[in-house]
C-alpha cells in the first residue's frame, strides 16, 4: 500500500515507520508543524526544531521522502481555543483526545485526500474490522496502551488508519529500535500537551488567562488556608503545588464565579465521587449493551472503573463507578471499555 506515516521525532513513530517499510509498503514521511511559533515564543524555546532534527535522521537513514505540514491554525482553532475556553468556565479538557480527531487524522486527512491508501501513527492501539465496522482494540502493554487518546475518532477515521505498533510492547519497540539503530532509539519519551513541548502548562495559561488571587479555602472548615492566582491553575485531585502545613492538600471543588479553589486533607472522604453524567456521547463501532461488564476511565492511565450507565432521556449518561475517585472532573473525557474494546467516550459534565 502506499502509507503516509505520521512521525514526531520519538522512537515509537520511527519504529512505525521501519515496521512499515519492511512489510513492502511504500511510505512517505509527515512532520505536522503545530507548535504556536509566533504565539508563545516568549515563553521559551521553538521544541520543534529539535524534534524535526530526528525526524530527518530516520528519514534520512531508511531512504523515506519527508514532508513537514503546517497545521498551526488548525491546532489554534480547533485544540488551543477549545482548551482556553474549557479552563476559563473551570472545566478541564484534555486536548490530546481533540488533537487526534481534529488534527492529526482530520486536518491532516483534508490535506492528503485521495493520495495515501492508509496513514499510520506510533500509537499503541489497534483496529479490527468485521464486516465493513472498525473497532478500535486495545493492545496487550496496559501501560503504553493509548485507545484513551483516540475515543473520539469515527468510522470514516479508523477505516483509513493502521498502527503498525499493535503487537509490541513498549520494550520490544526499544529493542526494534536498537537493532536497527535508529538515531531515535535512546530518545526519551515526550511528556505532557503536543503545543506546549517544554512549556510549563500553567505559564501558559497565565500567558492568556493571566492571574487573579483568590483563596484556597478547606473544604470542611471553609477557613481560608492561603491564596492562589486563579482557579484555572488548579484541576479535581490536583495535589502538587499546593505547599501548605498539615498537608498534604487535594483540590476536591472550585467555585468559579467567586475564583475560590476548595481544598482538603482528608483526600478519600470529603466530597464522595462515584458518580457523574457525560454528554456528547460518541460511539465508536456499536452501542454497547450497559448491563455488560463494563469499564471507564477519566485519564490515561493503566487502572479503569467498573461502571452501571443508565441512559436518560436527552441521550446522556448517568454513570455509577465502583469506586470513589476524588479527580473525576467536569470537561474530562470517561472512555467506555470491555476486556477488548474501547467503545467510545463522552465529556464529564456533572462530578458530583
Amino acid at each position: 500500500m502506499k502509507v503516509a506515516v505520521l512521525v514526531s521525532g520519538g522512537v515509537d513513530s520511527s519504529v512505525a515507520l521501519k515496521l512499515l517499510l519492511d512489510q513492502g509498503h511504500d511510505c512517505t514521511a509527515f512532520y505536522l508543524k503545530i507548535w504556536l511559533e509566533d504565539e508563545l515564543a516568549s515563553l521559551g524555546t521553538c521544541p520543534w526544531e529539535e524534534d524535526l532534527t530526528y525526524v530527518r535522521a530516520v528519514c534520512e537513514q531508511l531512504d523515506v521522502p519527508l514532508n513537514i505540514v503546517n497545521l498551526q491554525k488548525e491546532y489554534w482553532e480547533r485544540v488551543v481555543s477549545y482548551v482556553l475556553r474549557e479552563v476559563k468556565q473551570g472545566r478541564t479538557p484534555n486536548p490530546d483526545v481533540l488533537c487526534n480527531e481534529q488534527v492529526k487524522f482530520g486536518a491532516f486527512f483534508d490535506s492528503i485526500t485521495g493520495s495515501f491508501d492508509k496513514v499510520a501513527s506510533g500509537h499503541y492501539a489497534d483496529i479490527e474490522e468485521k464486516e465493513g465496522v472498525f473497532f478500535l482494540r486495545r493492545v496487550k502493554d496496559p501501560v503504553k496502551d493509548q485507545t484513551y487518546f483516540l475515543a473520539n475518532l469515527r468510522q470514516d477515521q479508523l477505516c483509513r488508519i493502521i498502527f503498525p505498533l499493535a503487537p509490541y510492547t513498549k520494550s520490544q519497540v526499544r529493542a526494534i529500535a536498537k537493532e536497527a539503530d535508529l538515531p531515535t532509539m535512546d530518545r526519551k519519551d515526550s511528556q505532557g500537551i503536543c503545543f506546549l513541548g517544554k512549556i510549563n502548562y500553567d505559564e501558559f495559561l497565565t500567558h492568556y488567562l493571566g492571574e487573579k488571587e483568590g483563596e484556597l479555602v478547606e473544604w470542611e472548615t471553609k477557613n481560608v488556608i492561603a491564596k492562589h492566582k486563579g482557579f484555572w491553575h488548579y484541576t479535581l485531585g490536583q495535589r502538587k503545588g499546593i505547599a501548605h502545613h498539615a498537608g498534604p492538600w487535594y483540590v476536591v471543588g472550585k467555585d468559579v464565579q467567586k475564583n475560590i479553589v476548595f481544598i482538603s486533607n482528608k483526600y478519600h472522604e470529603q466530597p464522595p465521587r462515584d458518580s457523574f453524567i457525560v454528554t456528547d456521547v460518541h460511539w465508536i463501532a456499536t452501542t454497547p449493551k450497559f448491563d455488560d461488564n463494563l469499564r471507564v476511565k477519566f485519564r490515561h492511565r493503566p487502572g479503569l472503573y467498573a461502571c452501571n450507565i443508565l441512559e436518560r432521556d436527552d441521550g446522556s449518561l448517568h454513570v455509577t463507578i465502583d469506586g470513589n475517585d476524588q479527580g473525576i472532573a467536569p470537561g474530562q473525557f470517561a472512555v467506555f471499555y470491555d476486556e477488548t474494546y474501547c467503545y467510545g467516550c463522552g465529556v464529564i459534565a456533572d462530578a458530583p
